[in-house]
């Protein structure tokens, strides 16, 4: 049976969750608003769902399961749906500095 890793869904930003309107498609989720709790045996996961239910934990809208190749599913509603982490763009403070100008090439001439 896979493992599946849990991460709980940090409360602040669960109360939002549970606000906003349901959308369709694949979730992003911040990694700072989650936080691994353990990790269960199930054959899915709607089976560690199951196996949930009756812990002192169960899981909770929002909170969400990661299976061994990595891919996460959020609780929702509606039941489980694909949802992948937002990681921010890095910015180097490059991105507005002009190309330098090549060999026998000046900035400005005009051919």
């Amino acid at each position: 049976m896979p493992l599946y890793r849990i991460h709980r869904m940090k409360e602040t930003p669960r109360q939002s969750f549970r606000w906003a309107a349901h959308t369709a498609g694949t979730a992003s989720v911040k990694p700072k608003d989650y936080e691994v709790t353990g990790e269960i045996d199930a054959p899915s996961v709607y089976g560690a769902w199951t196996a949930l239910q009756s812990a002192d934990h169960p899981l909770e809208v929002g909170d969400m399961l990661e299976d061994p190749t990595g891919a996460l599913r959020i609780f929702k509603y509606v039941g489980f749906e694909e949802a992948r982490w937002l990681v921010p763009e890095v910015k180097t403070g490059l991105e507005h500095t002009p190309a330098a100008a090549g060999p026998g090439q000046t900035l400005g001439a005009v051919s």
